[in-house]
């Protein structure tokens, strides 16, 4: 049997969201989404003044999470205390939020400073935070170059949303 596609039709509304902040001129998904007033919408999962965290719309595994500055900065470099604070407190919440809702066993965080290291969106800065289990390798991913998500981001948004601290 030959797969080709998959369908994920939980992504068409990113994907219309980003076309729509694209036709009216912004330069930045991220910052399009932080824009929405409708955070469920967005996926946005927390707000501080200086950074939010919100769900990555192509994930490597349910809970894949991004933490980032509210301010569209691209270098690591370029964080300012205010900023740095409030991600590595969102990135703290988030390994808390994860461990309630997924139990894990384990958690990936890190960054991809710049194209050539993997970052998707180089010119917003962010830190990924994702639930990781023993041998949770998907064939799939290997075999097809897809990834098969159990559940949707509007659910995945709900069960972190539930499990985020009120730090």
């Amino acid at each position: 049997m030959n797969f080709e596609q998959l369908w994920a039709g939980w992504r068409s509304s990113y994907i219309a969201n980003a076309i729509h902040a694209l036709d009216h001129e912004v330069e930045c998904v991220f910052c399009a989404l932080l824009d929405l007033d409708d955070e469920r919408e967005a996926h946005v999962l927390w707000r501080a003044d200086h950074a939010a965290a919100i769900l990555n719309a192509y994930p490597y595994t349910s809970g894949h999470l991004m933490i980032m500055p509210l301010r569209h900065v691209g270098e690591m470099e370029e964080i300012n205390p205010e900023e740095g604070f409030d991600l590595m407190r969102g990135a703290t919440n988030a390994v808390r939020a994860l461990k309630a809702a997924y139990a894990p066993e384990g958690i990936n965080v890190g960054v991809n400073i710049g194209s050539a290291a993997g970052a998707g969106i180089p010119g917003h800065f962010h830190i990924h935070v994702l639930p990781r289990w023993r041998g949770d390798t998907n064939f799939m991913t290997s075999i097809a170059g897809i990834r098969v998500m159990p559940e949707s981001l509007d659910e995945t948004w709900k069960r972190l949303k539930e499990g985020w601290p009120d730090t």
